[in-house]
């Protein structure tokens, strides 16, 4: 293990747990709202987790309206990047494509299309022909209609790590990567230090944002986070001959299937209904029959091109596929921003706000209330629909 490039202070207002998106933007915004002392600790580089293996997709067309919020803010902060962070995150404004091959999907995403667009989201419904038009490398056959929003995208998440990082850096926070976290002390309920690889550090608050890993920080506090790591599995393709440079981050909804442009090829995966949770990291072959039959069916001009690279990383699955944001009820000065499903690197930006609101007792920009772990002790899952 490298030891961490600054030293370890000996008291800290806040520490952070995860130097992933999630844990940069939250020490970023705490730092930038006047919050001394903020201090994040990682076990490996910045974004080495599940952040730097994301497809990068960034959206607000989803089902929750608390997702819809969060998506949509950090969208804002994705277009304006580069000219509030001095960095250039690659950011293309191609638009998400829902691709619906049933009725009961159409009626899911007429509703949420319709939540979305009351939301301010310009998201719509389309025919068969415009979603073709739109993508054109997709079949037809068997699709009953899409849903299309013009204003997400992607970007590149290693960009945006290193943007939230610097700019962390600059308004006064300390951020230690390669120096894990090993414990959390509590004392008469409330959170009391942080054991670290290099030291102890007196503390008051700690925020989870470990992502696939936070159902260990937060049983070292005594904190029932269910969160459990998925692996996914990602390949970039060979150059596309002739490949429309606007082709959208098309999903083909039933299949999970999905793709969009990198460089000049296409980045795309699907998920595995085989696999199991763990922490494996390693690429298999297993899923790609079923991968290959989704291309031979939903885009067969792409059966032929071949595989240039590839990776897994892990999606931090929550029993409803929702996140977890909030106060644990069980120990003071613990916070948590974690379990998002497929989803966390696209919300970074807003809920690094809704947790430094939380910090500071603010009204934080949308209720995340409905988020909290305590929701999985009684009736209070809410299920998100669009995530693949």
């Amino acid at each position: 293990m490298t030891a961490p490039s600054r030293q370890l202070p000996p008291t800290a207002s806040v520490v952070v747990i995860g130097g992933g998106v999630m844990g940069l933007a939250t020490a970023y915004e705490l730092a930038r709202a006047g919050v001394r002392d903020v201090v994040l600790v990682d076990r490996d580089t910045f974004g080495a987790g599940s952040t730097s293996r994301a497809a990068g997709g960034v959206r607000a067309m989803f089902s929750d309206p608390v997702n819809i919020t969060l998506g949509a803010r950090s969208l804002e902060t994705f277009r304006d990047f580069p000219a509030r962070f001095g960095q250039d995150i690659d950011f293309a404004e191609v638009g998400y494509l829902f691709l619906l091959s049933t009725p009961d999907a159409v009626a899911a995403f007429e509703a949420a299309v319709a939540l979305q667009n009351d939301l301010g989201v310009p998201s719509r419904m389309i025919d068969v022909a415009e979603a073709r038009k739109l993508s054109p490398l997709i079949s037809p056959e068997g699709l009953r209609a899409a849903a299309w929003s013009p204003t997400d995208g992607h970007c590149t998440p290693e960009s945006v790590v290193l943007g939230y990082a610097s700019a962390a850096r600059r308004a006064g926070a300390t951020l230690l990567p390669n120096c894990p976290a090993t414990g959390i002390e509590v004392t008469d309920g409330r959170v009391t230090a942080v054991q670290t690889a290099a030291g102890t550090v007196r503390t008051g608050t700690v925020v989870c944002a470990a992502g696939a890993w936070s159902a260990e920080v937060g049983a070292w506090a005594g904190v029932d986070l269910p969160v459990s790591p998925l692996r996914r599995q990602v390949l970039v393709t060979e150059p596309v001959p002739d490949l429309d440079p606007h082709t959208p981050f098309t999903i083909d909804f039933d299949t999970s299937f999905y793709f969009h442009r990198e460089g000049r090829g296409l980045l795309m995966g699907m998920s595995d209904p085989d696999e199991t949770p763990g922490f494996r990291l390693t690429r298999s072959d297993d899923w790609l029959p079923r991968l290959g039959e989704a291309i031979e069916r939903r885009a067969p001009a792409l059966a032929g091109v071949g595989v240039a690279s590839g990776w897994a990383g892990l999606y931090e699955m929550t029993p409803d596929h929702n996140a977890l944001i909030g106060r644990a009820d069980e120990v003071e000065g613990f916070l948590y921003a974690t379990g998002f499903s497929g989803h966390g690197f696209l919300m970074g930006p807003a809920v690094g706000e809704v947790v430094r609101d939380l910090y500071l007792g603010r009204e934080t920009l949308v209720d995340v209330s409905g988020l909290g772990a305590a929701r999985f002790r009684g009736a209070g899952a809410r299920p998100e629909l669009n995530v693949v």
